[in-house]
């Protein structure tokens, strides 16, 4: 082989990695954002569940607090995913 060749190779390789190496963090941040929004949903149920049921307003509270923290940071992992270049 000639040293071009080898040296376009690597060259190759390297663009590939990059390339792969941006999917996988885009796959990861939208991977995250999506299981915040289920939590965010499922803290929303509970907020919503537990007013049904008349329960304590500290629980209440407590789960609004996880279910807004959730989404913001679903909201966070998508922005970021958007951001990956």
């Amino acid at each position: 082989m000639s040293a071009r060749m080898i040296s376009a190779f690597v060259r190759s390789c390297i663009v590939t990695l990059r390339a792969f190496w941006r999917i996988t963090k885009q796959l990861f941040h939208e991977t995250t954002g999506a299981l915040f929004a289920v939590f965010a949903g499922y803290g929303g149920y509970i907020v919503w569940k537990e007013w049904k049921r008349g329960w304590s307003v500290w629980l209440m509270a407590i789960g609004a607090a996880y279910a807004l923290m959730m989404a913001a940071f679903a909201f966070g992992s998508f922005r970021r995913a958007k951001r990956v270049r």
